[in-house]
């Protein structure tokens, strides 16, 4: 979404065609756990972190997202490659900042301007991996004419949708930045490095590819500059054309719709 960033940080589906499911949390956990170790070694770490975050940071929420959260604590801890420390570190900051930014309360009307733009949306399908498919209209985007902050809430809106479509067993979603169109006035490092931010900060290991969709070669110079900003994550962006989008990402079917001139014939 070429939007612009500070640092604070289920459209019904189409029929007969089978749409993405929510993901099956309940009892998931044990399952999960058996990539470190054994349930039980990765279940007593997660109770360690639990323990910890609420001797030192009792002021944090509870509940879903919050600082009892098993499952959010598990997957930052796996992140964090199971070591304590810096899984407590890093999950309490993004606790705090979901608290700040009051992730909770966005909702389909809380961002309805802003998402009239046509700007990003949720695809209603999931790619032929199964993934829940963000898709970015990047020509609708000028920095220079809307909020930052609104932005941002679209955003993490449409991330925090995303993910409540991952079918049980997936982990990823699918990012698409169409950018077809694309103009200098559309051009928005730091809300780029916004995105990256929040995935790697918040959103860990949820972001499975990027692609860049049709870049037109005044892109390439401002890609020049993200490259060093996004770090790792970079390596996470595919060029690519509407065609390769159309022919290994999608079915006839499921090719995002509010695109047509983009990705049909």
């Amino acid at each position: 979404m070429a939007l612009r960033a500070s640092h604070a940080l289920r459209r019904p589906f189409p029929s007969p065609l089978v749409p993405s499911k929510p993901a099956v949390r309940t009892g998931a956990f044990s399952v999960r756990c058996s990539s470190f170790g054994s349930p039980h070694e990765a279940r007593k770490l997660v109770l360690e972190v639990k323990q910890k975050l609420e001797r030192d940071y009792s002021s944090l929420p509870v509940g879903k997202n919050g600082r009892d959260d098993e499952d959010m604590i598990y997957w930052f801890l796996k992140d964090r490659k199971f070591v304590v420390e810096d899984a407590v570190t890093k999950l309490t900051k993004a606790i705090k900042w979901r608290q700040e930014f009051k992730v909770s309360e966005l909702t389909e009307e809380s961002v309805k301007s802003i998402a009239e733009t046509g700007k990003a949306y949720v695809h209603d399908f999931l790619d032929v991996n199964d993934h829940p498919v963000l898709v970015v209209v990047v020509s609708k985007h000028f920095p220079a004419a809307q909020e930052p902050i609104e932005n941002e809430k679209l955003c993490t809106f449409l991330i925090e949708k995303a993910l409540s479509k991952l079918p049980d067993g997936k982990e990823e979603i699918l990012g698409i930045f169409d950018l077809r169109g694309f103009g200098t006035e559309n051009a928005d490092l730091k809300f780029l490095a916004f995105v990256f931010d929040v995935f790697y900060y918040y959103y860990p290991k949820r972001l499975g590819q990027v692609l860049f969709v049709e870049a037109p070669f005044v892109f390439q110079p401002i890609w020049q500059l993200a490259k060093p900003i996004l770090k790792s994550y970079a390596s996470l962006v595919r060029f690519c054309s509407a065609e390769t989008v159309r022919s290994e990402y999608f079915t006839v079917e499921t090719l995002p719709e509010t695109l047509p001139a983009n990705f049909r014939e």
